[in-house]
């Protein structure tokens, strides 16, 4: 995701849960791609203090995405719908790829029903 005026609407008009350890935060939008969701992955410098280490905690959150984003994608192609959300990591401590690939999973089930509610 890389337009700022989608990010601005993302943060402003968003709704935000959190499963330990991600913050998201979702809106559905018109994205004028042909995939039905857009992704922003942030791990704050305030958390992992080496560029190293929050380059390695986001490849693990984009392969965990990569692999389970089906998840997510049926319901929205069915319905014909878009949208935008943002995964914060939270943790201050690097966790193993398992962890942050259950957690994923979590979120995109939680990002479907938060779409069926929306939808419905």
């Amino acid at each position: 995701m890389c337009k700022k005026i989608l990010i601005t609407k993302l943060f402003r008009e968003g709704t935000s849960f959190f499963i330990y350890p991600f913050r998201i935060t979702f809106v559905e939008s018109v994205l004028n791609v042909n995939y039905p969701a857009q992704v922003l992955i942030s791990v704050p410098k305030q958390n992992l203090r080496k560029a190293v280490q929050r380059n390695k905690i986001k490849r693990r959150i984009r392969e965990a995405y990569r692999i389970n984003k089906w998840i997510l994608y049926e319901p929205l192609t069915d319905s014909q719908k878009q949208m935008a959300f943002c995964i914060i990591y939270t943790s201050k401590e690097i966790l193993p790829s398992s962890l942050i690939r259950e957690k994923i999973i979590l979120l995109l089930q939680r990002l479907r029903k938060g779409h069926a509610q929306i939808a419905g």
